[in-house]
């Protein structure tokens, strides 16, 4: 293919996470971050506010046996992408008006990942090490999302003009490194972006719950119901983005972010070991849960859920077709593209019931951790700043792509997650 001309943005192109200063900061102290926050949680103080922070010894970072663990594990689920299971599926049609072919194999993949964490435990494999592997390992997923990154900055100036991102192709390195140059890069039919969206990181996400659950039951001689919880509502969150894995073609990640570091980093480092802070906070500081108060944050996490899958798929299903039975008798609102937005419903309860779902499920998911200490409860005011930055950035690209239809939506629906707050 033919070197694709660098195009400069204009000078009033808006940049997202602060720029090319958040470009800049933002690769240093995420991954610094997660190293702080699996230290903390392993201290006997458990302490954010430890002034200087106690921190691990250089020898703590590294062992021989994390990167080999590392490269099997992002190699069998490479292995279980390209097997010829489960449903082809398009994704939005793209600037050239093609659309590309995504496997929909992530719930196979998940199943099957599963079988071998059961056949490993039969055959007396201490899962319960990966506990004293965890920062070894977060220190390679965040060197292999470095790797990844320079070879999306590099081989994207080969990737033809329509195949850029909106707002990755600025013309300045360290901005563009970070949010992504290319929208879909590929080699041959595997997506990279797609790949790791819900692959090697989600699903590693349940084993590092599973290696800490497994170290508690090494300690303890038993699992806690706090364990138990978490490690069920958190499998229930990764099980159900897999079997509804194809509307993960309709989000703002796939549709309109470059594969940059954001989300290279995002998907193979900070989930799997940022996420998982509440079961590595359980092995070593146990929770007594009693049922009373278990059976209260099962409902809550039940609401969450609810209120998350079913707004999810009303959207879902609105988007690829309006005339479907479940949706063609909601109110819309026309648009100038075409298009028409959802005013009743969901989505005439906030403009994003899924985030409100979302984050109900985040405050279960710390709540097995009690109460005294604010590292588990890191989770829900991380991803509650994510997703008010997200809305943002949300309601920036839809006033600037409905226009006067927007204006109209939001005066119908004032609310942006919160009903009557926010």
């Amino acid at each position: 293919m033919k070197q694709s001309t660098k195009r400069r943005s204009s000078p009033t192109t808006e940049r997202e996470f602060g720029g090319t200063l958040g470009a800049s900061c933002i690769p240093v102290l995420l991954p610094l971050l997660v190293l702080f926050l699996l230290s903390v949680s392993r201290s006997p103080g458990a302490s954010l506010l430890q002034w200087p922070p106690q921190l691990p010894p250089t020898s703590a970072l590294w062992d021989p046996l994390a990167p080999l663990l590392l490269l099997g594990w992002v190699t069998l689920h490479a292995f279980l992408y390209l097997l010829p299971l489960g449903k082809v599926s398009e994704g939005l049609v793209l600037k050239n008006g093609t659309r590309l072919q995504y496997p929909v194999n992530g719930f196979h993949a998940l199943v099957i990942s599963v079988g071998l964490l059961q056949l490993l435990l039969w055959l007396g494999v201490p899962l319960g090490s990966l506990f004293d592997l965890l920062l070894p390992l977060a220190v390679c997923a965040t060197g292999l999302s470095f790797l990844l990154s320079f070879y999306l900055y590099i081989s994207s100036f080969w990737a033809p003009p329509h195949a850029l991102a909106p707002g990755g192709n600025t013309g300045n390195p360290l901005y563009d490194f970070f949010i992504g140059r290319e929208l879909n890069p590929r080699i041959g039919n595997f997506d990279l972006k797609y790949f790791c969206e819900l692959r090697p990181g989600l699903i590693g996400w349940v084993v590092v719950n599973l290696g800490m659950l497994m170290k508690e039951v090494e300690l303890r001689d038993e699992a806690s119901l706090a364990m138990l919880l978490v490690n069920g509502f958190q499998l229930l969150y990764v099980a159900d983005a897999l079997w509804n894995e194809e509307a993960v073609l309709t989000t703002m990640d796939i549709v309109h972010d470059g594969f940059g570091f954001m989300l290279a980093f995002g998907d193979l480092a900070w989930v799997p070991f940022a996420y998982s802070l509440q079961a590595s906070f359980l092995v070593v500081h146990p929770v007594e849960l009693g049922a009373a108060a278990a059976s209260a944050i099962v409902l809550l996490n039940g609401i969450g859920y609810y209120i998350f899958r079913k707004s999810n798929s009303q959207k879902n299903v609105f988007r690829r077709d309006p005339k479907h039975p479940s949706v063609s008798s909601l109110e819309t609102i026309a648009t100038a593209t075409g298009k028409r937005l959802l005013v009743s419903g969901w989505w005439g309860l906030v403009r994003h019931p899924n985030y409100l779902g979302d984050l109900l499920m985040a405050l279960a998911w710390s709540l097995p951790c009690g109460f005294s200490h604010l590292l588990p409860y890191f989770y829900v005011g991380y991803f509650t700043v994510l997703l008010v930055h997200r809305e943002a950035r949300d309601e920036r690209q839809c006033r600037a792509k409905y226009g006067q239809a927007w204006d109209a939506y939001c005066q119908r629906v004032p609310y942006r997650i919160f009903p009557y707050l926010y």
